[in-house]
């Protein structure tokens, strides 16, 4: 059964352009089947996450994890241009048209293909943001969270957001477990926006609650 976090989405293309404004930045989009919320409209959650964000100042390196058509990204680097954005999704159809959002807002941008943090080595970011699948499983969304603290600079952030009733407040949890705190920046229409910050001390094992 395909996915929005399938790797090779094999259903029919098929698109919808659409401009929309977040904080005062307007943007367009091309949206596309098979890629998270194939609509004409930013999803709740990430316009939650986007509006809320303000870059911790550890560094000016930026992950967008799971990045769909790119409104993370994209919209972090029109309010933000000093911050080098990175933006990565298994789904390589979410990787060709975050790209294609990208040059269409003329808007510079790195975009990888990589399975969560496969593809970025070493690399160390001030924060991670990420709306994540949270219907891809447990297993994977513990993966984001505990990982992310190995590609964070000493006082960066991972920020997540989703609905805390449908998912949410078990991702909190496991966010503190991994940095050993986690703290929620907004809350609006059942979704928050979490954030845990990097304090740079050492991983605990993962729970196997």
């Amino acid at each position: 059964m395909e996915h929005y976090y399938s790797e090779k989405p094999r259903s029919e293309i098929e698109e919808h352009v659409f401009r929309y404004e977040i904080k005062g930045v307007e943007l367009e989009f091309i949206s596309v089947s098979g890629v998270f919320a194939f609509r004409q409209k930013i999803d709740k959650a990430s316009r939650l996450l986007i509006e809320n964000y303000r870059p911790s100042k550890a560094g000016n390196f930026f992950l967008d994890m799971g990045c769909g058509i790119g409104p993370i990204s994209l919209y972090i680097k029109a309010r933000y241009p000093h911050l080098q954005v990175t933006a990565v999704d298994i789904n390589e159809r979410a990787v060709f048209y975050t790209d294609k959002n990208a040059r269409l807002n003329n808007l510079s941008i790195e975009v990888l293909k990589s399975d969560l943090y496969s593809q970025l080595g070493g690399r160390l970011f001030g924060d991670i943001l990420s709306n994540p699948p949270i219907a891809a499983g447990k297993a994977l969304n513990t993966r984001l969270i505990y990982e992310a603290k190995n590609h964070l600079l000493k006082n960066g952030a991972l920020w997540l957001v989703a609905y805390h009733n449908k998912g949410g407040e078990t991702l909190k949890r496991i966010m503190h477990e991994a940095f050993g705190n986690v703290e929620d920046i907004e809350k609006k229409g059942g979704i928050r926006v979490y954030r845990s910050v990097n304090q740079n001390l050492e991983v605990p094992e993962k729970s196997s609650k």
